[in-house]
């Protein structure tokens, strides 16, 4: 007998429960909201039932919806296990992996994917070159780096760019610092303050890209390498700073900093996975890519789908 469920649907089912939001579930899964309900609509008119509780909040699954729910659990990490054996059988189990990242803050999430990856290929030689990397895509070029983690995807000859999340930065400040009395800073109220930042071009700081520099505006900086340090030295009043939400967190919950909205329509930042374009099919690049996304969006708060 056919059946009416699709992977599509599956998919939908776990985002939904990943997301809570039926909005954030349709980026997550790269439709519009009307599609995604279109999708819903179609399994409760077939089966005649709801499939969650349209009010709750959170969202709550009906026990028909709970029922799909498992099976996309328990099916969809068969598909893809199926898909990595098919990618490994076609293609040959070995390779060599190494990553070159742009991003300070990074680590956060990359040494977890990391993880989730060498067991499911254990043939490919993972490695990160060494350093922070001002030219990443070079090294591409150069064929000494094989995928690298980058802020924008500039096109170039023979690069290849693969969408892995948005994130939101914040402004942050010590509690009894002037700008915590406000809950949105502007480009202006830089000016004059000490900017904490790590020690990169301008051009690889969104905040000064994109919100400072237009407007001429150009403070003085400080610089460090260490996250925590930035942190320490902004909880000690020795500037101010932006950062990842997710990384400022901890710090936020322990009240060593406060954090605020950087203009009206917020600072967001993306991140891109930049590989060589004759290496764009193979398996084990494009494996590692949706494993950083997925355990970004298990793990991070405020990600956003990156078109």
């Amino acid at each position: 007998m056919e059946s009416i469920i699709e992977l599509r649907h599956l998919k939908t089912l776990l985002a939904l429960e990943e997301t809570g939001s039926v909005s954030l579930a349709a980026q997550r899964v790269f439709l519009t909201q009307s599609a995604l309900s279109h999708q819903i609509r179609t399994l409760e008119n077939y089966y005649e039932t709801p499939l969650f509780e349209r009010k709750s909040n959170p969202l709550r699954f009906t026990p028909a919806g709970a029922r799909l729910l498992k099976l996309a659990r328990d099916l969809l990490p068969q598909v893809a296990a199926a898909e990595r054996d098919m990618a490994q059988i076609i293609e040959g189990e070995a390779g060599e992996l190494r990553l070159a990242v742009e991003c300070h803050t990074c680590f956060d999430w990359l040494m977890p994917a990391m993880g989730e990856f060498r067991p499911l290929w254990p043939q490919v030689e993972l490695d990160i070159v060494s350093g922070f990397q001002a030219d990443p895509v070079g090294l591409l070029l150069s064929h000494r780096a094989d995928l690298a983690i980058v802020s924008e995807a500039v096109p170039q000859a023979g690069i290849t760019y693969r969408p892995l999340f948005a994130y939101g930065m914040v402004g942050i400040c010590a509690p009894e610092h002037p700008l915590a009395a406000k809950e949105i800073w502007q480009a202006e109220d830089f000016a004059g303050e000490t900017l904490i930042t790590y020690p990169v071009p301008d051009d690889m700081l969104d905040l000064l890209r994109k919100i400072l520099l237009p407007r001429g505006i150009n403070p003085q900086r400080r610089h460090s390498e260490l996250t925590i340090a930035i942190v320490q030295l902004v909880a000690s009043r020795r500037g101010i700073a932006a950062l990842p939400y997710w990384t400022v967190m901890p710090y936020l919950e322990k009240g060593y900093v406060v954090s605020r909205k950087i203009t009206e329509n917020g600072l967001q930042s993306e991140l891109y996975a930049a590989m060589r374009s004759e290496d764009g099919d193979t398996g084990y690049l494009a494996d590692f890519c949706q494993i950083v996304r997925d355990q970004g969006f298990a793990t991070l708060p405020g990600l956003s789908i990156l078109e």
